[in-house]
């Protein structure tokens, strides 16, 4: 008898060899209500379900009820039973630091602080952001996250000059170079008191629009932060820019930029997405104030994404040999009781910020289900790392699996949810275009001995 790992073995090579002919069916699939659409079966009621998925010239041609005659004829299409495997379009990843990835080995100072996280990758960014050195990490992660079954990325860069001259170049490099792989977006981050001049975030907005990024800020507190956020609105007003900004990535509950941050888009009336990242100290409110701060939020139409890889590796962390007494995570199940789009991403990987990772987005909603309690029941939270995050960047046609879209999938080993979640799935098997993807991890040893020279 097959084991798990060669049948998985034999099915992605009996699909490879039906995609590079034309067309195929899977029978006995089991996708999941809320990210898959279909007229032709009624699912109401149902987390995952049974159907047969027919592909032809790398689109999902129909998505049927599990043994419904195919309308391809026996000789024109292969057949694959896959015996009720998990399939879950591909994954959507909006919240991360390609620029900052794989940069732990050359920052032994960091202790697992948000205080030390900041000064050790302020110290490497001076010694090594290079061109060749940030172009090297992206594309090593890149390569990663691919392999996991990662459609599309979001990744901040720090921009404190003179790195936005050196990493938004290498992004839009590295963006044509995974054209068609990865869809990528960057978002600009500095210090948001960096914009109190008017010249820098006149000059950094530019070049964010000259690259069809995103603006971008750290809204930590700061006496004049409300004045600071009506300039950053201003600003993607002006060059028609959407906005995301790292807020309250703290435990104090006297840190209030979430509110802040919708109140200053209904101020202004701002007709663009905003997503915040983190918002961490909204655990730490008042019953009474985190009702008020979801309110206004809901009412600016903004987005929250929870990083809980990192907010459980940073938040409560102390060196007194006592035991962090908080997860650290935002509250997604309030938010999304308001009607606020809500998300999951993978935030920082192996850097000071974040010691492990390596941009696998089931890695991340794993974590996100023990960490958040995001099941009994699952409901719609697989949205949270595929169509909630793709409509979050803009894009309709990631995150689902539908009828006339491209055929990228992802189809698991596991036939059931507690099966997908309870092993690392090494074997899945990743379908782009109709075809499963053959590539293999990078190896650390090529980021051996990577190191750049300081910049003047």
């Amino acid at each position: 008898m097959a084991m798990p790992v060669q049948e998985q073995a034999i099915l992605r090579e009996k699909i490879a060899a039906a995609a590079a002919r034309g067309r195929y069916v899977l029978h006995n699939v089991r996708p999941n209500n809320a990210v898959t659409r279909t007229g032709a079966i009624d699912t109401a009621g149902a987390e995952f379900f049974l159907a047969d998925v027919t592909v032809e010239h790398g689109k999902i041609l129909a998505i049927t009820p599990a043994g419904t005659p195919t309308a391809l004829r026996e000789a024109e299409a292969a057949h694959m039973d896959c015996a009720g495997r998990i399939v879950l379009p591909c994954f959507v990843d909006c919240h991360t630091h390609l620029d900052k990835g794989h940069i732990l080995p050359r920052t032994p100072a960091a202790d697992g602080t948000f205080a030390g996280a900041l000064a050790a990758t302020r110290g490497d960014r001076t010694a090594h952001w290079s061109a060749d050195d940030v172009a090297r990490r992206m594309d090593f992660a890149l390569r990663s996250a691919f392999h996991y079954g990662t459609s599309a990325i979001r990744t901040h860069l720090d921009s404190q000059p003179p790195q936005d001259t050196i990493s938004w170049p290498v992004f839009e490099e590295i963006r044509q170079h995974w054209r068609g792989r990865i869809e990528l977006q960057a978002a600009c981050l500095f210090p948001i008191d960096f914009a109190r001049d008017e010249t820098f975030l006149k000059s950094i907005a530019q070049r964010v629009a000259a690259a069809g990024g995103i603006l971008g800020a750290v809204a930590y507190p700061a006496p004049d932060l409300d004045e600071l956020l009506e300039r950053m609105f201003a600003a993607a007003t002006r060059h028609g820019l959407d906005l995301d900004f790292h807020t309250d990535e703290t435990a104090d509950p006297s840190v209030d930029g979430l509110r802040r941050i919708a109140a200053a888009a209904l101020r202004t009336r701002f007709a663009g997405k905003v997503l915040a990242g983190h918002c961490c100290s909204l655990a730490m409110h008042d019953s009474a104030t985190i009702d008020a701060t979801l309110d206004q939020v809901a009412a600016a139409g903004i987005s929250v994404v929870s990083l809980p890889t990192c907010n459980l590796y940073l938040q409560d962390r102390r060196h007194d040999g006592t035991t962090p007494k908080w997860r650290g995570v935002t509250l997604l199940h309030e938010m999304k009781r308001h009607g606020i789009p809500v998300a999951l991403a993978s935030d920082n990987t192996r850097d000071p910020f974040h010691s492990y990772g390596d941009l696998d987005m089931l890695d991340t909603y794993r974590l996100g289900t023990r960490v958040l309690h995001l099941d009994h029941p699952v409901g719609d939270w697989p949205r949270a790392v595929s169509a909630t995050p793709a409509a979050m960047m803009g894009l309709p046609d990631k995150g689902t699996i539908a009828e006339g879209q491209e055929a990228d999938f992802i189809l698991f080993e596991g036939r059931s949810w507690s099966e997908v979640l309870s092993r690392g799935e090494s074997s899945r098997i990743v379908i782009r275009d109709g075809a499963p993807i053959s590539t293999a991890l990078p190896s650390y040893s090529e980021l051996d001995g990577l190191e750049g020279p300081a910049h003047d």
